[in-house]
């Protein structure tokens, strides 16, 4: 971790834009502090969070944390500290990799997963997330990368995993209800697939429950099936 001396926020350049419209905008600035750095301190990983308003406009760049040639480790709430402070809506976080490769490794997708379910909790927009290097750069959310991870429910507690269940059954109620009052071939047709989807979303929801330790009489309990009912859906083959 860098020392609290170090750890300030990022002066913006006089030709710097305030405004982020793009990913581009982001790089251009951040290009410029990476290489503002000495030439040992761009042999190591960087993470640096920009913090905005809704509109877009730039109210901070902080340097969070220094890390060695091939890694940087971070805390959560640190990331977010700021963003509280300064009511920060938005942020973008980003990462050099000092390698040159711009392949984001399992450990930055891990890192992202976590951050995403921290800002939710927090009520801010993680916006995205680039690594860059002192030629190039990619962008999470330019390669859906960032879209992924959203929908993830690695980090995400038990109980919200419950609700979105619970929201997700009167979806699909209220799905074939609507089907049921049709009673056209297409619509019969139209229940089977929305029943095929619900078994399907039903069975990944069980899995993560699972991974958590919940029981299955609990998931029974939850689904308002029987336990085995949830046992079928488990070995049901796609």
């Amino acid at each position: 971790m860098i020392s609290q001396r170090e750890k300030m926020d990022i002066k913006l350049a006089k030709n710097d834009k305030r405004y982020i419209q793009s990913t581009d905008d982001v790089y251009s600035i951040m290009q410029r502090v990476l290489l503002r750095k000495n030439k040992i301190d761009q042999e190591k990983e960087h993470f640096w969070i920009i913090g905005m308003n809704q509109c877009g406009y730039i109210l901070y760049i902080e340097l969070i944390a220094l890390g060695t040639y091939k890694a940087v480790n971070i805390e959560p709430m640190n990331v977010f500290r700021v963003a509280v402070m300064k009511n920060a809506s938005r942020v973008i976080i980003v990462h050099n990799h000092p390698s040159g490769s711009l392949t984001p490794s399992e450990d930055d997708k891990d890192t992202t997963d976590r951050l995403i379910q921290v800002a939710r909790i927090l009520n801010i927009e993680l916006t995205d997330h680039l690594i860059i290097t002192p030629r190039s750069y990619i962008s999470f959310r330019t390669i859906r990368l960032m879209e992924e991870l959203e929908q993830s429910l690695k980090y995400v507690p038990p109980y919200q995993v419950v609700e979105r269940i619970r929201k997700e059954e009167k979806k699909i109620a209220k799905e074939q209800l609507a089907v049921e009052k049709s009673k056209t071939k297409t619509a019969r047709q139209k229940a089977k697939e929305i029943k095929e989807k619900a078994d399907s979303e039903k069975k990944a929801l069980i899995n993560v429950l699972l991974e958590k330790g919940v029981s299955i009489e609990d998931i029974a309990k939850i689904l308002g099936i029987t336990p085995i009912a949830v046992e079928r859906l488990i070995n049901k083959t796609e």
